[in-house]
């Protein structure tokens, strides 16, 4: 019985660490979606291009994680700055979906590039965390996983008060509700519109990073951020809090899946995630906490 206690712990655990990145990468496609309504399919990529970025200033360059860590996070936010002014921000004006697909091609061309460039073989991260796992009561947590949490949660926490409280998220909300009405009251939405897509490529940095961390480095790394979709949707496209609940929730209920089913029915952990969405939109088709929104013919 204690056995089994403490391996549904440790999956509990576990889930929590991949939750809490599923989190960060959800407050990426959140900021963007706030902002503009747009959800970007090349988020998966600019994660993955982030961690090859940071792996070649640490390996090639001989810097510090610390050192490195910013410099990668400022690379990401020029990336998204350069997206929206030369790409997104001549579609203004043009039908949502046409800048969706957009988004799904930069995603198709980025991951050969990035192959190209850096190669298509797996690699490990160096990783700046002790390798000797802390063991609480039975309880195996490496330092990675723990660090990678800790990081997570400190992001969020930093948006959530950035945009309940800071003049600039205020200005990013009011913009996203209402755009023609923000830019009468003096908000430039071209700049918050800029400024969110540099926000929200940062995000894919340090989701990126932290991945690095934890899994092995190849281009499949871009394909976590498909995985995150149950999870922002669950929450809600429009809320922060719903992209931190739905993250750990999707987090801990796959990686519990995982280690129970898995054996006896190979992929179920892959695809439990889309079951407990379908479950749930099934109830509040908005998400957990998604703005519900009433159309009256």
């Amino acid at each position: 019985m204690a056995g089994e206690l403490n391996f549904l712990l440790q999956l509990f655990v576990s889930g929590l660490s991949v939750g809490s990145v599923y989190a960060v990468i959800g407050i990426g496609f959140v900021v963007i979606y706030k902002a503009t309504k747009i959800l970007n399919f090349a988020h998966g990529e600019i994660l993955m291009v982030a961690a090859y970025f940071c792996l070649i200033l640490i390996e090639n360059f001989h810097l510090h994680f610390l050192i490195a860590f910013p410099l990668t996070l400022i690379f990401c936010a020029v990336i998204g700055f350069m997206m929206e002014r030369f790409i997104f921000r001549p579609m203004i004006g043009e039908p949502v979906f046409a800048v969706v697909m957009i988004t799904l091609g930069l995603s198709i061309i980025l991951r050969p590039l990035t192959g190209m460039v850096f190669g298509f073989g797996n690699v490990m991260f160096p990783s700046p965390f002790p390798h000797k796992p802390i063991v609480l009561s039975g309880i195996v947590v490496s330092h990675a996983h723990l660090w990678t949490f800790l990081i997570s949660c400190a992001v969020i926490l930093i948006f959530f008060l950035f945009f309940k409280y800071s003049k600039v998220g205020i200005a990013m909300r009011a913009a996203a509700d209402r755009q023609m009405v923000a830019f009468l009251m003096g908000i430039n939405v071209k700049r918050i519109f800029s400024l969110s897509w540099a926000i929200a490529a940062a995000t894919a940095g340090i989701a990126g990073i932290l991945l690095a961390n934890v899994l092995v480095m190849n281009l499949n790394l871009s394909f976590v951020a498909v995985k995150v979709f149950p999870a922002i949707i669950l929450g809600g496209l429009d809320s922060i809090v719903g992209a931190l609940i739905g993250g750990l929730i999707i987090g801990v209920f796959e990686t519990i899946v995982g280690g129970y089913l898995d054996l006896y029915l190979s992929g179920i952990k892959e695809i439990s995630a889309y079951i407990l969405l379908f479950i749930i939109l099934i109830i509040r088709p908005y998400g957990l906490f998604g703005t519900e929104e009433i159309e009256r013919v």
